[in-house]
């Protein structure tokens, strides 16, 4: 039987009707638009894509809290209609009564009708002023970075920006927080955010903590606490600060907050790496740290091929300073040979041990390693030998310092302009640095050094300031500033290096001229070391000799036998006439009475001091002086 139109329309009311409730049920609009991403029991906080027009507010929330609005309107009106109906008798007297006293009623209706006209009129007038700021905040800036940043993360232009913006009125103060949902697919370039968020809410010196995890992404934005404009260690309450410090941990410099920042070279970082370009400070940041281990008592070689860069530590009891490339070529051989040797004697006292034992901290300033491997592999260029190999031992000694540094107490500081895996020898030697303090760095600096913080902070020119990377975060730090004076001040008082509890005595084998002691020196070398002799050393670490920290509390050398040729044992006259070129004999004379590192006179002839040429040579070339370059590549 066919179906009339009457059947046809009351089957289109019913599926009407139908689906009409079901959406009342759930909380649905009612005219079956889905606009937003809001569910039953999860309110909205995008548009949809594809839907045009403007989305009204009730769209965004939850389906639960639409019904429970429209069950509670149903009872209203139910009620109401309930007790009409009950006595319509009583309706329609009261009806008849209030026209009867019309006049009256509409007396009462004119002053109530002003009285709500009061309230209302009153009520306007307070909401005004009260979200005049919230309104301001909208219209200026929430409203303005929705406008920027909907279409990079993603969402729809009829967004509410209420709806994932979540932006206070203090936003610019120090410690407002501002939080932005993310759209779920996270499919938007995190630099591009971050940007335009800064830019349109015009922010300065802010972090951003982005959390992608979970079903609610979001990223937080916070203003960073700024570090003090100085960080002086003749403060009294910084000086105290830095005499409380760790032996192992010694002040880096003061964060946001006045937070200390330190790194314990034990339990933290064993090495440290300082990034900057020219003018940065690295040579402050690592007289900061050299000067607070020499007063706990480490011994400090200095390896500078620009001669000039520590002058406070010339000198002083504990510090070796090497100035040019041959020395610093066997110095570095020699740190070698005492790292195997800590080794062994680590293994010998077992796992129990005092790690004192081992013997003295040691630690390792590495200045302009870009410049310094150049010459140190210029210089094993020249004197290596056909058939031996062709990477520096000294350059190989190093990176077993940094390989085996923490559990031998050896750390090295190593400054560079740009710490290109090239220049340290290998990306791999370069993670060997777990902390790095950076400096008016570059982009591509901070993307190399520090790649897993992101987005990377903006470098300043600010003196002393700097950005410490230590796990995965980064701290801007004031750079704790020491004179020249004070930290030479602060080096030579405390616990000396003579004072470091000698390590236990292991026999491992028959020491040798050329064996470092237990002690962590180098004994006198029974003759001292001519050209020859440094390259063979050179070329074989295992019979290189250096001098590991000065010692001027150590007892006067040995006299020994003179012997001839270019080793032998001469008086300063013949030194200045015949082996010293340039240096005068009244230079000598004033080296002796105030140089601490002028070498120890190894005999007499009559009332004249005699001096072994080899350590006058090397005095010669490691004495302070303007950086003209290296006496053997010049």
């Amino acid at each position: 039987m066919a179906q009339t139109k009457f059947d046809k329309q009351l089957e289109e009311a019913a599926d009407s009707l139908v689906r009409g409730i079901a959406r009342v049920l759930a909380g649905r609009d009612l005219d079956g638009v889905k606009r937003t991403d809001a569910t039953f029991w999860r309110a909205g906080t995008r548009i949809l894509p594809k839907v045009e027009g403007r989305v009204p507010r009730r769209s965004y929330q939850a389906g639960w809290r639409r019904l429970s609005f429209r069950l509670a309107l149903g009872a209203g009106v139910a009620e109401s209609g309930y007790l009409a109906g009950r006595d319509p008798n009583a309706t329609v007297e009261n009806a008849q009564e209030l026209w009867d006293s019309r006049e009256q009623a509409l007396v009462m209706l004119e002053g109530g009708g002003i009285g709500a006209a009061c309230v209302l009129t009153a009520g306007g007038a307070a909401y005004m002023p009260l979200t005049r700021e919230r309104r301001e905040l909208m219209r200026e800036w929430v409203q303005p970075l929705h406008d920027a940043i909907h279409r990079p993360l993603g969402l729809a232009e009829q967004t509410d920006p209420r709806r994932y913006l979540h932006v206070p009125k203090n936003f610019s103060d120090d410690d407002a927080e501002i939080r932005i949902d993310l759209p779920r697919h996270l499919g938007f370039s995190r630099d591009v955010v971050a940007d335009l968020i800064t830019q349109k809410l015009a922010l300065q010196g802010v972090t951003f903590d982005w959390h992608p995890e979970g079903r609610k992404p979001y990223v937080r934005v916070k203003k960073t606490r700024k570090p003090p404009a100085k960080a002086l260690f003749m403060d009294p309450k910084t000086r105290e600060l830095v005499a409380k410090a760790k032996e192992s941990a010694p002040i880096i410099g003061i964060g946001a907050g006045g937070q200390i920042v330190s790194v314990d070279l034990d339990a933290q970082s064993p090495h440290i790496l300082v990034n900057a370009s020219t003018g940065g400070g690295k040579s402050v940041t690592l007289r900061c740290i050299a000067c607070q281990m020499l007063h706990h008592g480490s011994r400090v070689i200095v390896l500078d091929t620009k001669r000039i860069s520590h002058p406070w530590a010339h000198g002083i009891d504990g510090v070796t300073y090497c100035r040019d490339v041959a020395d610093i070529h066997d110095q570095l051989i020699a740190l070698g040979q005492e790292g195997r040797r800590r080794t062994h004697i680590a293994d010998d006292l077992g796992i129990d041990a005092d790690p004192k034992a081992i013997g003295p901290r040691l630690l390792i300033l590495l200045e302009e390693v870009n410049a310094t491997m150049k010459m140190l592999a210029r210089y094993w260029e020249k004197i290596r030998e056909s058939g031996e190999a062709k990477v520096s031992p000294a350059v190989d000694a190093l990176n077993e310092i940094l390989y085996m540094g923490r559990q031998l107490r050896m750390h090295v500081l190593l400054v560079a302009q740009s710490a290109t895996a090239r220049a340290l020898g290998g990306p791999e030697v370069r993670e060997q640095f777990s902390t790095r303090i950076l400096a008016r760095y570059s982009v591509n600096a901070w993307r190399m050094l520090a790649p897993e913080v992101h987005p990377a902070p903006k470098s300043t020119k600010h003196h002393g300031r700097a950005q410490v990377v230590s796990g995965g975060s980064a701290r801007e730090t004031q750079i704790l500033f020491f004179t020249e004076a004070e930290a030479r001040e602060w080096a030579t008082t405390g616990k000396t290096a003579t004072d470091s509890p000698a390590p236990v005595p292991v026999q491992l084998h028959k020491p040798s001229a050329d064996t470092p002691s237990s002690t962590g020196e180098l004994p006198p070398a029974s003759e001292p070391p001519t050209d020859e002799d440094r390259s063979a050393d050179a070329r074989n670490p295992a019979t290189a000799s250096g001098e590991l920290a000065t010692d001027a509390t150590a007892p006067p050398a040995t006299p020994v036998p003179a012997v001839v040729d270019d080793d032998q044992a001469v008086g300063l006259r013949e030194a200045a006439e015949h082996h010293l070129p340039g240096i005068t004999l009244a230079a000598l004379r004033f080296a002796r009475a105030n140089d601490s590192t002028f070498p120890a006179p190894a005999g007499k002839r009559g009332a004249e001091l005699l001096y072994r040429v080899g350590d006058l040579e090397k005095w010669a070339r490691n004495r302070p002086r303007a950086a003209t370059g290296t006496t053997d590549l010049d």
